[in-house]
């Protein structure tokens, strides 16, 4: 096990292109780090250039304390699980999950040894004489881990290992790998663009667009206290709902209605030097329906009409889906450069549409006005101009 570190990392490519810019990271030993962002982001880029894959083109790596920059990636003793399984179809799932360490010249009694192990881990003992094609995809994703497990190596990465895999399968091999992790305590580097793999997976999460690093913390950190709207955007299903508003007399103007915000937001504002001109967030989640709403919680929050277009029952909870007023398209463009970039179609909330999570009790009904409670002190305000998240 080791740590990694980053030191102002760029890959830059001959035509000037910038995958990755000055990236400073410091990634703990044994910790679970997950890189997300959309496609095109350099997540992916950031990982190979710590497996040796990609050259940096100025900074350092350290892995274990040592700058590693020139090593070639059978030295750096890491060990990667691609998107792809690539095992050897000919070859049965012991004689695959032992070929990097015949490789290796490893004697056979250990071979036996690491690979019994690892199979016992991965709960593959059963299939060891089977071949690839006789295994399902997730058997298949659990062999490729196996052969990086048996190498014993200082960290392991990877890369949207569960994109080949059916959202079941998904679900199910998430669990696994918080599990096997949580027992190996190896210094884990985990790429994916799927932002409930990255919330459910890491100790800690960094956010990549264009590649510049947006912010990295825990995922209570980043759902609670986005730096910025991109961040606010990219983590949480649904998507957090976005408004365009205005900031005066301690109180917010949106186009749902006139709110009077808590007098701590109004002092950290205030001490941040908030514009005028911001973008309001709020997430699904701070919605319910005001009926169900009572006390001091009700006294915290302000109440608004609407009429919901579509409702879906998830069993636990309702989605409610309601036309609001449609922004000015001057007062979006920040909003709209995000939703290009994450690949949405359309930016969360510069359409017509909000979405409120609400308890199954809801008395909701499609075409009927009913009274929506929200809370005010989980509203999330942007600079309108720079996307940077204001009075955190």
């Amino acid at each position: 096990m080791a740590t990694i570190s980053l030191e102002h990392v760029t890959k830059r490519y001959p035509d000037g292109t910038e995958a990755v810019r000055d990236l400073n990271l410091d990634i703990s030993d044994g910790e679970f780090i997950v890189f997300v962002g959309p496609s095109g982001c350099g997540k992916s880029t950031a990982l190979n250039m710590i497996a040796g894959l990609e050259d940096i083109s100025s900074g350092d790596l350290r892995i274990g304390g040592k700058v590693v920059n020139q090593l070639t990636p059978k030295d750096r003793d890491i060990a990667m699980v691609f998107q792809t399984y690539a095992l050897y179809p000919h070859m049965t799932v012991r004689q695959n999950m032992a070929f990097p360490l015949k490789i290796a010249k490893v004697p056979q009694d250990e071979i036996n040894r690491r690979v019994t192990e690892a199979a016992e881990l991965l709960e593959l003992t059963e299939h060891l004489d089977r071949k690839p094609a006789n295994l399902s995809g997730g058997q298949r994703q659990r062999v490729a881990m196996g052969r990086a497990i048996v190498r014993n190596p200082q960290a392991f990465l990877m890369d949207e290992p569960l994109s080949n895999l059916d959202a079941k399968l998904r679900g199910q091999m998430r669990t696994s790998i918080a599990r096997l992790q949580q027992r190996l305590k190896v210094t884990t580097v985990y790429v994916t663009h799927d932002q409930t793999e990255a919330m459910t997976l890491g100790d800690r999460i960094m956010v990549l667009r264009l590649g510049v690093m947006q912010q990295v913390g825990t995922p209570q950190e980043l759902y609670d206290y986005p730096a910025n709207l991109f961040v606010a955007g990219f983590i949480g299903s649904p998507s957090m709902n976005f408004m365009p508003g205005q900031l005066a007399d301690g109180g917010l103007k949106w186009p749902l209605g006139d709110v009077s915000l808590p007098a701590e937001v109004v002092r950290r504002l205030e001490e941040d030097k908030a514009p005028r001109d911001v973008i309001v967030g709020i997430r699904p989640e701070n919605f319910e329906d005001a009926e169900l709403v009572e006390g001091a919680k009700r006294d915290q929050g302000s109440i608004m009409s609407v009429k919901p277009e579509v409702l879906e029952s998830l069993g636990s909870d309702v989605l409610a889906y309601f036309p609001v007023p449609r922004p000015e398209a001057s007062q979006v463009a920040e909003l709209e450069r995000v939703a290009a970039e994450v690949g949405t179609g359309d930016a969360p909330g510069s359409g017509s549409t909000f979405v409120a999570r609400l308890s199954p009790a809801t008395r909701a009904r499609v075409a009927n006005s009913f009274d929506l409670w929200f809370d005010t002190h989980k509203l999330h305000l942007f600079d309108a101009h720079t996307g940077r998240a204001l009075g955190r």
